[in-house]
Parts: structure tokens; C-alpha cells; sequence
């Protein structure tokens, strides 16, 4: 390629450092979309011959039916998918192949390749995490009555339904997709006709190109063109967010499927045995995805160590900014359809979910507020005479609503018989009312606007 700069060929361990074909094969499809893009407009802007042009794009048709077929030759002597490319279209058409590379670089195809490559994974990984949310939606207006143990610091809180805390993950998945939507929107300009850095002298149309591969414009500023990975950043930013929500669901999964919990039985299609204990059912699937997330993570950071410092324009260096995000976003499209998996077959075990609720004193803010709201107690007082209440019913081994009225009187005057209408965990999640609470009709109404958003037949 820069034969008539170099008397020399290049070590075999310059070879080796300085191809990229064995991972940026992926880009294959981009890289001939790109390239029949930049050859329709070099020929309408009369730069090559119509019949060279012809030519050109008959030549990158058959390629494709090539890859698709055999997949990407690997040749480090070739160095990336660009020369593998190029060098089997001089095969094929002779040298009206080497018209195909005028008035661009590597730097500004490989960052149009890539963006594409990135767009198309944001694409595949939206339709992934909108199959989550459906079956987040799903699972939940099943149990959106459920009562279960709501808990902070792993202790039991407050109680809760079922459908609620899987709506929660509904709300942080629909996060993870705007993140993705953010991204898109903001790296859809096309680098093509950057150039190395500098533009190019040559009459191109750069609306034309960017219009032919879906970009919203051409990009306004060559050098950033070619130096810019913010979108390869974004998508791994995106992904390590989105990998961390799967892995807190994840957790929960192992944490709830664990025998003394017991609060849900996980499919045999995402569990595994033991090669020596018979009883084991092992949530393998979701402890990968917990893993899973790390990873991701990791390759975010490799990215970000690699470009911290690079001047403009485009440093070699970059070319290990693919691996990361390939790496990345196969985790975590594996990470979205375990977890999906898992959501749409696990069993809940609601009368194991309601004993956990019932056991461990959750409706103790329902006693304060009763107090507060009934006897016009200041809250203060009210949390003190609760804990009081709290201590006497551990004491002697009762939940509250089963405390006598007359141990509760000798705790505080002022509570009477209406206290035990505020004291079970079906009325303590019929009174969270408030917009967003876990009420019954408040889940229902969350879940009916999320079918809508969603698309699914209410």
C-alpha cells in the first residue's frame, strides 16, 4: 500500500501489531454499505466515470454475496477490512478498483464504519431491552396485588407488591433506553469525506453520502471527524449503566432463589446442577450476568484510558477503540436475553413472599402514620411509640396487628380498635396511594400507561 514510501516491508512483529483485519472484520457490512455510498457520488459528481462507477459498485455486490457467504478472509498483510476489501475488488474489476479510494482516507471510513456499526448495535440492543420491559410489564400486572417484603439494607422494610419492584426495573430499563436514544441522535453525522484530516479538494457532496447511509448530515469539522470516538464512549457508557440495572435484577434473582428466602423458583433453562450435590439448582445464568457487568464496565474504562490523551487528528492508538465495544455490546445483548429469559419463566412464590412481609414487623411506619393521622400525634412521638410497640411484640413473638389492644393502650392512651385497620400488609400497601406508591390501583395505572408506551393490547 505505501510501497513507494518504504524500501522495506514490515517486520513480522509490525504485521502482527499493525493489523486490525482479525476483529474489524465485523465492520464488513458497513465498510461496502459506506463504500457503495462514496462511489454513487463520485460518480454523479462526474470525479469517476459513470461506467468505472458501475463497475465499482458491481464489483463491492459481489464481495458481499462473498462475506456473506465465506466470511471476511483474514490477511495481516492486508492489515483491516478496508484493504481487504479493496485488494479483492482489484481482483475482481482490475484497476478501476483503485478509483474507489478518491477524495477519502482510512480515518474518515473507518469512523464512518464505525458509527454505523455502533448505530445498528444501539438498534439491536433497544429492540432487546424493550423485550425486557415487555416482560417486566408483563409479570407485574400478574402481581400487582402480591404482597412481599419491601427491604432496605437487606432488612424488611415496608410492604410492598410484587408488581411494583418489578416496575421499578421497568423505570431503570427505560432509562437504559434513553441513554441509547441519546446516543444515537447525537453521533448520526457522517464523517465520509473528511478525509485524513483536512477535507478534500475534490467537488464531493457530502449531503449525498450522509443522506445515502441515514445520517441526519454531514459532520462540520474534518479534524474532529476523524479523531471523534465520543459515540463508541457513549455506547459503552450506555452499556455499563443498562449491564448494572440487569445485574441488580440479577442479584436479586440469586439472592430470592437461595432456600432461605425461597421467593422464587428459577426455569431449568436458566439454571445448572453440581457435578457432585444432586439438590443443587444453581442460578448460573443470572450470577454471568452479575459478572457480565464488570466486564462491561471494564472495556468502558479501556476505552476511555485509550483516548484521555491523543491530539488531534487520528493516532493509531485508536484502532483499538473496536474490540471494547465489540466485546461490550456482545456481553451485554447475551446479558438482556438471559435476563429476559428469567423474567418471562420464573415462578414467584407469592404465599412464601406474603409470610416474608407478615414476619418481620414492615407495617411499623403504618402504626406512626396511624398515629399521626388518627391520634394528631407529632411524628417523632409517634416513630418513639412505635419502636416501643416493636420491641414488646419481638419480646413476645407476635406481629404487630396481633398485639392486644390493651398491650398497645398501656404503650399510648390514645391508640384504640381502628389501629388494626392500618396494620396488615394488605392495608399497608392499599393506603400508599401517592402517585408512584405501591398501591394496588396505583401499580395497575403504571402498568396501563407502560403497555401504552410499549405498544402491547392493554
Amino acid at each position: 500500500m505505501w510501497g513507494g514510501r518504504f524500501a522495506e516491508g514490515p517486520a513480522a512483529i509490525m504485521r502482527e501489531i499493525n493489523a486490525s483485519i482479525p476483529f474489524d472484520k465485523r465492520l464488513w457490512r458497513q465498510d461496502i454499505a459506506g463504500s457503495k455510498a462514496h462511489v454513487a457520488m463520485l460518480g454523479k459528481q462526474g470525479i469517476v466515470s459513470a461506467a468505472d462507477a458501475e463497475t465499482i459498485t458491481g464489483g463491492l455486490t459481489t464481495i458481499e454475496g462473498e462475506y456473506a457467504e465465506k466470511g471476511v478472509p483474514v490477511d495481516l498483510a492486508l492489515e483491516d477490512i478496508h484493504m481487504v476489501t479493496e485488494t479483492r475488488l482489484a481482483e475482481l474489476i482490475g484497476p478501476a478498483a483503485g478509483r474507489l479510494h478518491t477524495a477519502r482516507s482510512r480515518n474518515d471510513q473507518v469512523a464512518t464504519d464505525f458509527k454505523l456499526w455502533v448505530r445498528d448495535a444501539i438498534d439491536s440492543v433497544e429492540a432487546g431491552l424493550k423485550a425486557l420491559q415487555t416482560a417486566l410489564v408483563t409479570r407485574a400486572g400478574e402481581h400487582a396485588a402480591s404482597v412481599m417484603p419491601g427491604f432496605t439494607h437487606l432488612q424488611v422494610a415496608q410492604p410492598v407488591t410484587l408488581g411494583h419492584h418489578l416496575m421499578a426495573y421497568y423505570e431503570m430499563i427505560g432509562r437504559d433506553r434513553s441513554r441509547f436514544a441519546d446516543a444515537r441522535a447525537r453521533l448520526n453525522r457522517c464523517p465520509l469525506g473528511s478525509a485524513a484530516l483536512a477535507g478534500t479538494g475534490f467537488p464531493i457532496d457530502r449531503a449525498m453520502t450522509a443522506a445515502a447511509l441515514g445520517f441526519d448530515a454531514p459532520t462540520d469539522n474534518s479534524l474532529d471527524s476523524v479523531s471523534d470516538r465520543d459515540f463508541a464512549l457513549d455506547y459503552l457508557m450506555a452499556a455499563t449503566q443498562a449491564s448494572l440495572h440487569l445485574s441488580r435484577l440479577a442479584e436479586e434473582f440469586i439472592i430470592w432463589a437461595s432456600q432461605p428466602y425461597a421467593f422464587v423458583s428459577l426455569p431449568d433453562s436458566y439454571s445448572t446442577g453440581s457435578s457432585i450435590m444432586p439438590q443443587k439448582r444453581n442460578p448460573d445464568a443470572a450470577e454471568l450476568v452479575r459478572g457480565h457487568s464488570g466486564r462491561i464496565a471494564g472495556c468502558m474504562m479501556a476505552l476511555t484510558m485509550t483516548m484521555k490523551g491523543l491530539p488531534l487528528a487520528y493516532s493509531k492508538d485508536m484502532q483499538d477503540d473496536k474490540p471494547p465495544v465489540f466485546e461490550a455490546h456482545d456481553l451485554l445483548a447475551l446479558s438482556i436475553a438471559a435476563m429476559t429469559g428469567m423474567v418471562e419463566k420464573v415462578t414467584f412464590n407469592a404465599p412464601r413472599l406474603r409470610q416474608a412481609a407478615e414476619a418481620g414487623f414492615s407495617t411499623a411506619t403504618d402504626l406512626a402514620d396511624w398515629l399521626v393521622r388518627v391520634a394528631d400525634v407529632p411524628f417523632r412521638e409517634a416513630h418513639h411509640i412505635t419502636g416501643t410497640a416493636v420491641k414488646l411484640a419481638e419480646r413476645e413473638g407476635l406481629a404487630l396487628d396481633k398485639l392486644p389492644i390493651e398491650a398497645l393502650k398501656a404503650i399510648d392512651a390514645r391508640i384504640d380498635d381502628r389501629v388494626y385497620d392500618a396494620l396488615s400488609v394488605d392495608a399497608s400497601v392499599a393506603s400508599r396511594r401517592s402517585h408512584g406508591g405501591t398501591a394496588p390501583d396505583q401499580v395497575r395505572a403504571r402498568i396501563a400507561e407502560a403497555k401504552a408506551a410499549l405498544g402491547i393490547d392493554a
